[in-house]
């Protein structure tokens, strides 16, 4: 079981952001992110967007840094991945 955070790469309200993802659980998730003062609102069905400013941070308290490939490749293999055509279904 890891918590897993790809680079901060993603640009949305003037910063860049990271994916913070389990590839266990989500309630080993939400724990990570509760434990780290990841707002509950930053969780996007599958995974929690965080700022760039809270990347070291979060690598220092346990995550893994890896590459948005492995990330996404580990997430899959977890059963834990919302494809998108599923995102958007709940979205609606």
């Amino acid at each position: 079981m890891a918590i897993l955070i790809d680079d901060p790469r993603w640009p949305a309200h003037g910063r860049l952001w990271a994916h913070l993802v389990s590839d266990a659980s989500l309630d080993e998730l939400h724990a990570f992110a509760a434990a780290n003062g990841i707002p509950p609102r930053s969780f996007d069905l599958d995974h929690y967007d965080v700022p760039d400013s809270a990347h070291a941070r979060l690598v220092a308290a346990g995550a893994q840094s890896v590459t948005g490939h492995e990330l996404v490749r580990r997430l899959i293999a977890s059963g834990l991945r919302v494809r998108a055509r599923d995102r958007a279904r709940t979205q609606q």
